[in-house]
């Protein structure tokens, strides 16, 4: 596709965040207002947004100044991220519909495992075993966090309440891959940031994942289309606005669940 001016078309870490933005609104609307009977189609726009966030976290994580920063930020907007949907529901109550969406926490383990490789590829600059040692740690942190989790998950039943909310907050400082609202397909992050210099070799790391959704009957292989906005990126960052994600992402869920629930 071409511009008037004659250029192929090209498009920034700011325009993809955009068109992830517009994409998961539908997704987020249909999730809402669901029990009103919104056409379950509205869910395909959803399926490419986890993978372009993905990618512009690859990008982000890749060129920011301050790495522990980055994750911080991303660590910190997960946990009060993972407040509010609690809160929201237990104010609300709309039980129609349940918030379990923090892609912040996909995001963070994200880093984890960016981070881990980041370890390994000091290797070559010495201190082979600190950093050996440090990047399988890192990388096997989100597994492990899990399987401290399953006992916890496993005994929810019947607690009291102050037992539950001690549930409740270990849930939202935990970065454990089987609390990512996207699972599995967080690997395609560390993926995507190995490849982070070879555009052809993300986009098949992405068509591959879609194929395996498709080849088990899931709609989420229409995260195929995430190719199209990610091949138009032209490296550049494009305009601010930093923080705006980081504030749309929890204030339009609340806005629609909220607005779901006092018409229902």
């Amino acid at each position: 596709m071409k511009t008037k001016q004659g250029h192929f078309l090209q498009l920034t870490t700011f325009d993809i965040k955009v068109i992830g933005l517009v994409l998961m609104v539908i997704d987020h609307f249909h999730q809402n207002f669901a029990p009103f009977g919104a056409p379950a189609w509205l869910d395909w726009f959803g399926r490419p947004v986890a993978t372009l966030f993905f990618f512009t976290a690859v990008v982000g994580f890749a060129h920011t100044h301050s790495k522990k920063t980055y994750m911080l930020r991303l660590y910190i907007s997960m946990v009060v991220m993972a407040i509010l949907m609690n809160l929201t529901q237990q104010i609300i109550g709309f039980e129609q519909v349940q918030l379990i969406n923090n892609i912040f926490r996909d995001l963070f383990i994200g880093t984890i495992f960016m981070a881990a490789i980041d370890q390994f590829e000091k290797v070559k600059g010495g201190h082979a075993g600190k950093h050996i040692s440090l990047g399988v740690l890192l990388f096997l942190l989100p597994f492990l966090l899990s399987i401290i989790m399953m006992p916890l998950l496993a005994s929810s039943g019947s607690i009291s309440l102050a037992q539950k909310l001690i549930m409740q907050a270990l849930l939202a400082i935990n970065p454990a891959i089987m609390l990512a609202e996207n699972g599995a397909m967080v690997l395609l992050i560390p993926i995507m940031y190995i490849f982070r210099n070879v555009r052809w070799a993300q986009l098949l790391s992405i068509v591959v994942v879609a194929a395996i959704y498709g080849f088990f009957g899931s709609t989420q292989w229409m995260m195929i289309f995430a190719i199209i906005p990610i091949a138009l990126y032209n490296g550049t960052k494009g305009r601010g606005m930093k923080y705006f994600f980081y504030i749309f992402y929890p204030a339009h869920l609340i806005f629609l669940y909220a607005l779901a629930a006092w018409l229902y």
